[in-house]
């Protein structure tokens, strides 16, 4: 199905169409209609299926195309942990890049500085508000949250914050809400006290269970643990050591392909870039030429991976850890197509092993950890342990109304 044939307004078709998104996958078919016909929905979807843009595009649509109040939150993410919502707020910069909605990621760990921001965002009013319960409670019992007018809920791994403890927090939360809203909970399990706290928030639901699709059996996987000063030392590596035909590299930034592009040519390597710097014309020609050969290396932001189609792609680096175990099998699905086989490797960071233990937890099994060659030095540890309660990150600040610095676009 393609995301035209969804209804969506013109203006977020523009940022759909400049993320490179062109077909919906089954998690959207099934997901999207549902939250545009204003339905309460309980799925059973992990991390990693592509709920994330399954609930923001409707809600971005509902938001620019149905009447709400001014000045006041209009919509309310609830995740179990910073990390998840700044992940949350950085998908919703990219879908909504072309609208007005406004948006703004409240998490504990912050300076005074976030708490100054978060205060006048929630305040005035954001329409999309992503927050983990601690914080979120900490701010409605300030006074100073305007929640009268909102319209949406949404409880993002709500099995995982039920174990962590969150659920009097959660419940604290609604308590504070009006009754009249329309609920989504995504769940990657359905225990008694998820069915339990179903019953109390939402109102005749769609039920939806969400499954992960699975990589091709002919793509060769393997990841390399190392440290960010080694990734582009191991590319030229990699590339050097076979004589790889077509090969796609995608990057989370538009800084990075401009300095890993960089560092290929001067290595004599014959690689081009696309990212969203360069204007349509640009990226057309750039893609022309990798389609018909004449390019073997094409490197890519992921923000513009679901655009590049392209049979005979025999080996794809994810240079960065993707976003979530969806794209990571759309990602490496580039190569082995047409019966062909591939090849597709992962670099992890120390700070993205986290995000890629749930990757393999997705996929069923670990993905096979190469060996980085001995003259690129030491390399990291790859941590097996659960991680704690406490995850970090870097804080996003994400468009919230008057505030929004949109000049690190990808």
């Amino acid at each position: 199905m393609k995301f035209t044939e969804f209804g969506f307004d013109g203006r977020l078709m523009e940022g759909i169409e400049f993320s490179g998104y062109e077909d919906a996958t089954p998690v959207q078919e099934q997901v999207i209609p549902l939250i545009m016909a204003g339905k309460d929905i309980i799925a059973s979807a992990q991390t990693g299926t592509g709920k994330t843009a399954a609930f923001l595009l409707p809600l971005i649509n509902k938001i620019i195309t149905d009447p709400h109040e001014d000045h006041t939150n209009n919509a309310l993410v609830i995740v179990p942990t910073r990390e998840l919502a700044i992940q949350i707020a950085q998908h919703m910069e990219g879908l909504s890049y072309f609208t007005s909605v406004s948006s703004i990621a409240v998490y504990g760990g912050g300076d005074g500085n976030a708490f100054v921001q978060e205060k006048k965002a929630l305040s005035h009013g954001a329409d999309v508000v992503i927050c983990t319960p601690g914080k979120m409670m900490a701010h409605i019992k300030m006074g100073y949250v305007k929640l009268a007018g909102l319209k949406y809920l949404i409880l993002d791994e709500a099995d995982r914050m039920l174990d962590m403890g969150f659920y009097d927090d959660i419940m604290f939360i609604i308590d504070n809400l009006p009754q009249k809203r329309q609920n989504l909970l995504f769940s990657a399990t359905m225990p008694h006290k998820i069915r339990e706290m179903a019953r109390k928030i939402l109102h005749e639901p769609s039920e939806i269970n969400i499954s992960i699709s699975k990589p091709n059996e002919k793509i060769e996987q393997a990841a390399f643990v190392v440290y960010d000063t080694q990734k582009i030392p191991l590319v030229k590596h990699l590339l050097h050591k076979k004589d790889f035909k077509m090969v796609l590299i995608f990057c989370s930034s538009k800084i990075s392909v401009k300095n890993l592009t960089r560092d290929l040519r001067r290595a004599k390597f014959l690689a081009d870039e696309i990212h969203s710097d360069l204007d349509q014309a640009k990226r057309e020609e750039v893609l022309m030429h990798f389609k018909s050969g004449r390019l073997p290396i094409l490197v890519a932001t992921d923000i513009l991976s679901r655009g590049i189609d392209i049979d005979n792609i025999d080996l794809v680096i994810n240079y960065d850890v993707p976003h979530d175990g969806e794209d990571y099998v759309h990602r490496i699905g580039r190569t082995a197509r047409a019966a062909a086989e591939g090849t597709a490797y992962t670099f992890v960071t120390v700070k993205e092993q986290r995000k890629f233990q749930g990757i393999e937890k997705l996929l069923g099994k670990p993905v096979p950890k190469a060996s980085v060659p001995e003259e690129l030095g030491e390399t990291p540890t790859y941590n097996t342990a659960p991680p704690n309660r406490q995850q970090g990150g870097n804080r996003k600040f994400n468009k919230p109304r008057r505030f929004q610095n949109n000049n690190n676009k990808r």
